[in-house]
């Protein structure tokens, strides 16, 4: 009578075949998630990457067209950068409701997030708006190209990034906060926080170093 046994490999010996089990390594729920997560933002930090080399090369050829000083209001974008700022921190407090297990709180920091998140796309199409009403548009010289490309990309981000906010609202208010959920609250974290660094980042280059040229 035979024995059923899992997955096991025979191994021919001078006398008898001794079986044993192949054992399995454990994997971490999500970890592979997590792993290809984290490729997809080392992806993006090369396309930002790139995108500020490109802003470096081109940002000072006006093609006898307005240059930083000419176009930016220093106010209204450091507005701009403070919602994102506290769009950050109240995400922050998101993920501490959410590892206390309170959905209420989860959910309505994840709302301040998107307020936040959408006033600060707002601002920023207000500004492309006025721009293109003064005739500095992206084909006027390769500074606004850069300056198009660059910021445009980073608002496509944001963009993005909030209608995954709403999607994960609506499926922690559906379901609550299953692993798989957290896990997204987590990832989309790391998204956000991502988003806010490359923000500094056209803050400074950007803004505030053109403003000095």
């Amino acid at each position: 009578m035979s024995s059923a046994t899992s997955p096991a490999t025979a191994v021919s010996g001078p006398d008898t075949p001794v079986f044993y089990l192949v054992d399995e390594h454990d994997h971490a729920a999500g970890g592979s998630t997590m792993l290809g997560f984290w490729i997809y933002l080392m992806s993006d930090c090369l396309i930002f990457a790139v995108l500020f080399a490109i802003y470096g090369v081109l940002g000072r050829n006006y093609a006898a067209g307005p240059a930083p000083k000419d176009l930016f209001e220093l106010p209204l974008v450091a507005v701009n950068t403070s919602m994102l700022l506290l769009s950050s921190i109240t995400y922050g407090f998101a993920m501490l409701a959410a590892q206390e297990d309170r959905r209420n709180a989860t959910q309505l920091w994840l709302a301040l997030t998107a307020l936040f998140g959408l006033a600060f796309i707002g601002i920023e199409l207000h500004e492309f708006r006025e721009l293109i009403e003064q005739g500095a548009t992206p084909q006027r010289s390769a500074f606004l190209s850069a300056f198009f490309t660059l910021v445009g990309t980073h608002g496509l981000h944001v963009t993005f990034g909030l209608v995954w906010l709403f999607t994960l609202m609506v499926q922690v208010g559906k379901f609550g906060l299953t692993e798989p959920n957290r896990r997204r609250l987590m990832c989309l974290s790391l998204f956000w926080h991502f988003l806010d660094v490359i923000w500094i980042g056209v803050f400074t280059i950007v803004y505030l170093l053109g403003m000095l040229r």
